[in-house]
């Protein structure tokens, strides 16, 4: 299969790319900086230059572009900068795809569990409607942005991604160092419900919805999402230390900002799409996802 990928550095696109060429796919990267590879195609969303010629030829596009949730205090310059960086270049991907007689017929798209918001301890699968909050809007806006494909034919899976276990990147690269020093514990309440997935399944369950019939929203999280507490006690025992200094949600907001809202929401997220479609877990529960983590 030929694959073209956007988000390619980042750490699930630099996880997805070495999975895809394991199993024989050949992988184009779209880059918004000169191509510096043989691999490697440019395109600038912001200005909404992308050359057809980039996608002729493939078989599908994995979009997972956008600015880190996590990585910057919301300012309300950093908000539009997650929202644009999102919509804008789905929505040009979308519109080439829509325009391309020989094209990819297939778009995975980057989404999140933010679709969902604040929920409590109700159970939430792909039929459940959008939450309210900033990264709720984001994410309709986001999978609004990739319409034009699927209006023209094009399957779009929309990947919901949850909490995603890896020490090098997302929240988990900014918990572990606590963690190991046994100056983590929860966070808020410790009670809220955090939908995670191994970066392995992640990777997995992406080049799955390549090759598997499915459209639409599907939730890429474990089977058995886990509570705030039980995730960093988890976390915990797996580095031999303690997980006792709750952190007060007031402590996080002057810390995150609104960030910080997200980590304390409670969203019980299922991935009922995936399973129902035959997908296998390597690490269908948290004790075994955090040993993996941990070994490694």
């Amino acid at each position: 299969m030929r694959v073209v990928v956007t988000g390619s550095t980042g750490l699930i696109g630099s996880a997805l790319v070495t999975h895809l060429r394991g199993r024989g796919d050949e992988v184009t990267r779209l880059v918004r900086r000169p191509a510096r590879a043989a691999d490697e195609r440019t395109w600038d969303p912001a200005t909404g230059e992308l050359d057809p010629a980039h996608l002729h030829g493939a078989d599908a596009v994995v979009n997972l572009a956008g600015a880190g949730v996590g990585d910057r205090r919301w300012t309300p310059a950093y908000r539009e900068k997650i929202r644009a960086s999102r919509v804008l270049g789905t929505n040009l991907l979308a519109r080439t795809l829509a325009e391309l007689d020989d094209g990819p017929r297939v778009l995975v798209q980057g989404s999140a569990v933010g679709w969902y918001a604040d929920r409590g301890e109700e159970i939430l699968d792909e039929a459940a409607p959008r939450g309210e909050s900033f990264l709720a809007e984001v994410v309709a806006d986001w999978e609004g942005a990739a319409r034009p494909a699927s209006s023209a034919g094009v399957r779009v899976a929309l990947a919901r991604t949850g909490i995603v276990l890896d020490r090098r990147g997302g929240a988990l690269a900014r918990l572990l160092p606590l963690v190991r020093l046994g100056l983590a514990g929860p966070l808020g309440a410790g009670t809220q419900f955090w939908p995670w997935i191994s970066l392995e399944d992640e990777v997995r369950a992406l080049a799955f919805l390549l090759d598997i019939d499915i459209e639409g929203p599907v939730n890429l999280t474990a089977p058995e999402p886990a509570r705030c507490a039980e995730l960093v006690r988890a976390l915990a025992r797996a580095h031999g230390r303690a997980a006792v200094l709750r952190v007060p949600g007031w402590a996080l907001r002057v810390g995150l900002g609104g960030f910080a809202d997200e980590l304390l929401a409670s969203q019980r997220v299922v991935p009922r799409v995936l399973q129902s479609a035959g997908f296998t877990f390597s690490h269908a529960n948290l004790e075994d996802a955090v040993a993996a983590l941990a070994r490694r």
